[in-house]
Parts: structure tokens; C-alpha cells; sequence
């Protein structure tokens, strides 16, 4: 751990989701269940066909016809299942009505065992703002009442690690890049973009994702690195009762 945090001053934390504060690949498939059933029960000829393979032939035809919407999971999930229902000869209209489905099972995720803590303490020394390209919401996730702001991507045109991610969440802070601290598990999408838009930066690699590969410049160019938010809680108030 390191000994002490990058800089003092800081009055907000952004935070991405995925990863961060939840397991991703466990809600992803529940909501990916949870559609099957409904469109086995709704569009029984689009179920029939609509597995992974699937889907990833729809997201890469929708992508080579709308390149500008690349960010927006969101719309490559809706628009790949209209299309699904419209090559299977059903309503293309269940389209809204399924992905409804599919976005609030989204929303059921298991947060990390310290996060609830960790925020509620923070929340009430900073600002939290979430910052996420995928589409969870955190206004419907319990944890969300921490938070003051956020930044997704299908909502502001564009995705991290573009520069204007961070630009927003800042302004949505109240507060400068260097007052900042951005908090997430992708090197290159949270830590390496953050910094590079003037923000501090902490790494978390939850224990579970350890064998993920090291980017050569993370060791070029290190950042503080801990196993969860508990660890930079620690970090950053060394001298307080964290328990």
C-alpha cells in the first residue's frame, strides 16, 4: 500500500461501476436469463435463435452501420434485438418492452462487501460522482443514494477514456481535475484516462481479477493499487478509524 495519497485537497471521487463496485459478469448473465424467459414466453421464434454468437453478429452489423454510436451499449442492445425479432418475423416493436427486461435485471447487482460503508463514509466528505460506460443506473441500485452525480456514456455522446468523461464528471463535482480522485479496475479506461485528464487516480484489482495482465505502462508509470475500496479508504485517511 502505498504510504500516503497522491495530493491533499481533494473535494470529489469518481467512481466507475463495473468491476469497481460490483461483480459485472454475474448480473450480466442473470439479465441475460431473464430476457430468454421473456422473450420464450413473448417471441418464442427470436428466443430460438438468440444466443451469444448471436447477439455479437447483430452488436458488429449494427456497429458497421452506426460507428458513431459505438459508446452506447444501450442502443447496440436494443437495436440488435429489433433486429433479431425482425429476422425471426415477429414484432420488432417487443423490442422497447424486452430490453426493458433485460435493463432492470441489469440494476440487480451484489455490491462488493465494503463498498456500502466505504461510500456512506465518503459521502459525507466528498462529492461522488459515477462515471460508466455500460448501462447501469445507479439511481436504481441501493448504493446510488451516496452519490450526487452521473456520468454514463449513452447519455453524453461519448465514452471513456475520452477526455470529456472526466471533464463532465468534474463539472458535475463543482470541482477542478486536481480536487478529483477517479477510482476504477481498467488501467487504460480509468487510470491512464483519468490522469491524462488531470485527475488523480487509484486502481483497484479486486482479488478475483488478479490473473487479469499488468499493462506494461502501469509499470512504467505506476499508480496506487489496492484490492478494494477499504484499502484506499485506509489510503487516504490513514489516520482515522475505518472499521
Amino acid at each position: 500500500m502505498p504510504a500516503s495519497p497522491a495530493g491533499k485537497g481533494i473535494v470529489a471521487i469518481t467512481l466507475d461501476l463495473d468491476d469497481t463496485l460490483w461483480p459485472v459478469r454475474p448480473t450480466l448473465i442473470a439479465a441475460e436469463a431473464r430476457l430468454a424467459q421473456w422473450l420464450t414466453a413473448n417471441a418464442p421464434a427470436t428466443a430460438a435463435g438468440f444466443d451469444a454468437r448471436r447477439r455479437a453478429s447483430l452488436r458488429e452489423r449494427l456497429l458497421e452501420r452506426h460507428p458513431d454510436r459505438a459508446h452506447d451499449m444501450s442502443f447496440l442492445r436494443r437495436e440488435g434485438l429489433r433486429l433479431a425479432l425482425a429476422q425471426a418475423g415477429e414484432d420488432p416493436g417487443l423490442a422497447d418492452a424486452g430490453f426493458e427486461v433485460f435493463l432492470a435485471a441489469r440494476q440487480a447487482v451484489e455490491p462488493y462487501g465494503d463498498v456500502e460503508a466505504v461510500l456512506s463514509r465518503w459521502a459525507r466528505r466528498y462529492r461522488l460522482v459515477a462515471v460508466s460506460n455500460g448501462n447501469a443506473d445507479i439511481g436504481r441500485i441501493p448504493c446510488g443514494r451516496h452519490f450526487s452525480a452521473a456520468i454514463s456514456a449513452h447519455e453524453v455522446g461519448f465514452a471513456k477514456p475520452d477526455p470529456r468523461m472526466f471533464a463532465a464528471a468534474c463539472e458535475a463535482a463543482g470541482a477542478t481535475p486536481e480536487r478529483c480522485l477517479h477510482v476504477g479496475d481498467d488501467w487504460h479506461l480509468d487510470i491512464a484516462a483519468a490522469r491524462a485528464a488531470g485527475l488523480q487516480a487509484a486502481w483497484v484489482r479486486r482479488p478475483e481479477f488478479a490473473d487479469r495482465p499488468v499493462p506494461e505502462e502501469s509499470r512504467q508509470d505506476p499508480a496506487p493499487v489496492f484490492d478494494s475500496l477499504a484499502g484506499i479508504d485506509r489510503w487516504l485517511h490513514p489516520t482515522m478509524e475505518t472499521r
